[in-house]
């Protein structure tokens, strides 16, 4: 092992001055982003809202110490706690990825840039409830779709080149490095700040992809982003204390980021950071793993043609991606509903057999049916290169599945599908959908009349920019 014997530092490692600078600087102008942005605020707080329901959830929820009072602290959208902001992330970070039914960015490294707004929403409650005690302005929604813009540009140019699951390392250390740069501006930081504080995020230990995968795929994959964007919180908040950074946390020999994790590697942003992410962000209208989705979708609308027809089937076969045999093809048993939401073959058994896929789906209840388990043994996956090649093409970024099954007597039905109803292609049909799953997550939780002004301020996207922060957490309490 080589060792670094001088105490010199010559400079800034050039990716923390890029990101700082960004985050400071750069004007958001695009339109398009803003409008994606208030639809995945929305769909990120009813995914949040839905995992209510859930006690593996919600046992996780609350202060640390129970009957803590916090002065102007952040509330968590339906629930009663009031909470510091570090907390108020883990929380909000926490149900909003329970149920993995929100945004999805597909690259080098995939992840969910809608992670970092555990983060974003429970800091800037807490400012603006501290401003409000002082006499001064909250901060608005506008103020909260920026910052998610720029954590979600953050986070996916990153992860265009950067693959952190090669080396076994899970995404949502992104997702903390995002967070803590936008948090860190939030809170009054300097450009200094943010980059001490984005120095730490990187020197921060990263968690292991080890609960993402078989034979121990479980829940803490659901709060490992609540987990990293709560860090941010707290990074940030010392940084604006007058906390050191380490200005080649990344490049330093043996030491640095880059050595020690990418194996010498070097870090690199693919494009200039603007509002590309948010504009091609992909949102889930079927809560399984995204390289799933369009799977997910051919299996329901083959529903109809196959459900009476199970005993004729001979063998079906799932034409997928490289990532998705990587991640998501699995055989043998699964132990729990984040097992399950994590294998392409039953995704596309519930698809087929229940012509629908919902969060339930994966309970227990649903995982007896022995239908599933049949149809799964009768599964299995190849890679079509083009599908490979066309999901890292950065024209177009599908996730392409074809799901073909075959009858005993020879006869087969098939159905591809490229681009999920999620991606830009086909934005469109997508936006209707987004606010018709937003109202029937938080049905589950307000009352008719509750209902209603949510509808009414949320529904409507130019009122919901024009809400003050604590006038928008407070429809959800």
């Amino acid at each position: 092992m080589s060792m670094v014997k001088t105490n010199e530092i010559k400079g800034t490692d050039r990716l923390l001055e890029e990101i700082a600078d960004y985050v400071m600087d750069y004007e958001i102008t695009s339109e398009e982003a803003f409008k994606t942005a208030s639809y995945i605020l929305i769909d990120t707080i009813g995914c949040g809202i839905l995992a209510l329901q859930y006690p593996e959830c919600t046992k996780l929820l609350g202060p640390i110490v129970p009957g803590t009072i916090v002065p102007n602290g952040a509330r968590v959208p339906g629930t009663p706690y009031v909470l510091d902001p570090v907390t108020a992330a883990f929380n909000i970070g926490t149900i909003i990825r329970w149920l993995d039914y929100n945004d999805t960015w597909l690259a080098a490294e995939w992840g969910h840039p809608s992670d970092n707004l555990g983060g974003i929403l429970a800091v800037a409650d807490y400012i603006s409830n501290v401003n409000i005690s002082k006499g001064k302005a909250p901060l608005t929604i506008k103020d909260v779709l920026e910052m998610m813009i720029k954590a979600h540009e953050i986070q996916g140019v990153l992860a265009i080149e950067n693959s952190l699951n090669r080396v076994g390392i899970d995404h949502v250390h992104f997702v903390k490095v995002a967070s803590t740069a936008v948090i860190t501006k939030a809170l009054g930081g300097t450009k200094e700040e943010v980059i001490n504080a984005l120095s730490n995020a990187w020197i921060d230990g990263a968690s292991l992809r080890t609960y993402r995968h078989a034979p121990n795929t479980g829940s803490r994959k659901s709060w490992a982003a609540g987990d990293a964007t709560s860090r941010a919180v707290r990074l940030a908040m010392m940084a604006v204390k007058g906390e050191m950074g380490y200005r080649t946390a990344l490049s330093t020999k043996t030491w640095g980021f880059e050595d020690v994790v990418l194996k010498g590697k070097p870090l690199k942003l693919a494009q200039p950071l603007g509002s590309y992410v948010m504009e091609n962000v992909l949102f889930k209208l079927y809560p399984a793993e995204f390289h799933g989705q369009t799977a997910a979708e051919c299996a329901v609308k083959l529903h109809k043609e196959v459900i009476n027809r199970l005993d004729e089937i001979e063998k079906i076969q799932i034409t997928t991606q490289e990532s998705a045999i990587r991640i998501i093809d699995k055989e043998g048993p699964l132990n729990n509903p984040a097992d399950r939401d994590h294998c392409i073959q039953y995704i596309t058994a519930i698809g087929l057999l229940y012509g629908d896929i919902t969060a339930d789906h994966y309970e227990d209840e649903t995982a007896a049916d022995p239908r599933i388990d049949a149809l799964r043994a009768k599964m299995y996956t190849v890679e079509n290169e083009q599908y490979s090649k066309d999901y890292l093409d950065p024209e177009k970024r599908s996730i392409a599945n074809a799901v073909k099954v075959f009858f005993k007597d020879g006869t087969y039905i098939e159905m591809e599908c490229e681009y999920p109803i999620g991606h830009r292609f086909r934005r469109n049909e997508a936006y209707p959908l987004v606010d018709k799953k937003f109202m029937q997550n938080v049905a589950t939780r307000f009352s008719p009349k509750q209902l209603a002004e949510i509808e009414e301020k949320c529904i409507n996207k130019e009122k919901l920019m024009n809400l003050t922060v604590p006038e928008f957490v407070e429809l959800f309490i």
